[in-house]
């Protein structure tokens, strides 16, 4: 039977078993060979998201065994990527997954389910190549903003008070890093074209529109899952207006799942050509991993998913290091299948 990461009520985690549902015509399916965790999201979803259960999970990859009678150019043992749950097996409609490219394992490969997240950013953003941008919060989603902007082109640094999380990118490769909002610095107050604000923490979110340039952009990619100081929107707002900032929403879905071409029998109900799509940013992660533009040396934790109680009070302790955890279902006890 296979087996899946569950939150049944408030902070409670388990393993339990579900059923496959039968293959879709446009579906495949297979064993999972890793999982990627979100940490402060799951988290946050297990200390009151509400609706529970809560089936977590964020990316996967996993290896088909089965194959939908409608689909073409997948074969039994290739390894897609998806946005897949803790589960034992994965199932998807295949335009809803990726092939791997060559030079790179699965469990590097999901890591691009967290460079997804900024990657909306990166795609709407009014800066461009060559222009400074701050990223706030070296946590697993701000470490992956760092080099996606840096792979851009742009001249980036990154801000956290957290010494761990800062020689961590430092040693991932990004130069520039600092404690604090180099307000005084004199080659970035004023200059600074976008800040890429990943800490949820409305201090950070003040004094990036205080550092920002006129006209520059403040997104706002960190959730506020909760309030972090006392400071006044008042204080928000003054920035905004007085110093012409864009402070928008790093929402991730900004972008459409999928882009297609016009289809003009369908016009009537809206159609989508967009440039950009959330899978067009997972295909760019996924060839930068494949090419060793983010080195991954010592920032994943790969744990069995044997005891998910354990995994995440460590979790919500920080007594794992690493800014990325994966999630092991070949290993231990788990799997199910």
């Amino acid at each position: 039977m296979p087996r899946e990461i569950v939150f049944p009520a408030e902070n409670s985690f388990e393993l339990a078993d579900y059923q496959d549902v039968p293959l879709g015509a446009d579906e495949i399916r297979g064993p999972t060979i890793c999982s990627l965790i979100s940490q402060g999201t799951e988290l946050a979803w297990a200390a009151g998201g509400g609706g529970f259960p809560i089936r977590p999970g964020y990316g996967a990859v996993f290896r088909v065994s089965e194959i939908g009678r409608e689909v073409r150019d997948v074969a039994p043992g290739d390894l897609r990527f998806c946005m897949g749950a803790h589960r034992s097996t994965q199932q998807f409609p295949v335009r809803f997954t990726l092939p791997l490219p060559d030079g790179i394992g699965p469990m590097d490969a999901v890591i691009a389910r967290l460079m997804g997240v900024s990657m909306t950013t990166l795609m709407t953003t009014a800066a461009r190549p060559g222009d400074k941008v701050i990223v706030t919060g070296a946590g697993p989603v701000g470490l992956c903003a760092a080099h996606i902007f840096d792979i851009g082109g742009y001249d980036v640094t990154v801000v956290d008070p957290d010494g761990l999380r800062r020689s961590q990118v430092a040693a991932s490769g990004i130069a520039d890093t600092r404690p604090g909002m180099p307000k005084d610095d004199q080659d970035l107050s004023k200059k600074v074209r976008l800040v890429v604000e990943c800490s949820g923490n409305e201090a950070a979110v003040l004094d990036a529109c205080e550092i920002v340039a006129q006209m520059g952009e403040v997104v706002l990619v960190g959730v506020p899952w909760r309030k972090c100081t006392d400071q006044s929107a008042h204080d928000v707002t003054r920035a905004v207006f007085f110093n012409f900032v864009n402070l928008r929403s790093g929402w991730e879905w900004a972008v459409p799942i999928r882009s297609r071409g016009f289809v003009w029998e369908e016009l009537l109900e809206g159609y989508n050509n967009a440039p950009y799509s959330t899978f067009s940013g997972f295909e760019r992660a996924l060839k930068w991993l494949a090419d060793g533009r983010l080195k991954l040396d010592g920032l994943v934790t790969v744990i069995p998913p044997d005891d998910p109680a354990g995994l995440y009070g460590d979790i919500r302790d920080r007594r794992i290091e690493t800014p990325f955890i994966v999630l092991d279902w070949l290993s231990g006890e788990a799997t199910g299948i």
